[in-house]
């Protein structure tokens, strides 16, 4: 389980990314499976965290290869985009 504190952190790192489609796209792939995330998962974030918005969201669209690091199960996720809240 990971630490409320952490989680907090995570969200507000998530959510406060500089372009409102960057915090869709990482805040709303947080809140939709954050507090379900192991240890490592949490980890593979936080490090995911720590690249340019832009490169994120090219991977998570598919306009850009993934790096071998972000590869798998939660970039998989990620890419589904199905998290991502449209008004309708």
């Amino acid at each position: 389980m990971i630490e409320e504190s952490r989680l907090r952190r995570m969200h507000f790192r998530a959510w406060h990314r500089g372009t409102k489609e960057a915090d869709l796209l990482i805040g709303g792939f947080f809140d939709r499976y954050g507090r379900d995330w192991t240890s490592e998962q949490a980890d593979w974030f936080e490090i995911l965290m720590e690249e340019q918005d832009v490169d994120i969201m090219a991977w998570a669209i598919g306009t850009a290869p993934v790096p071998a690091r972000f590869e798998g199960d939660m970039m998989q996720a990620m890419r589904k985009l199905d998290y991502i809240p449209i008004a309708r």
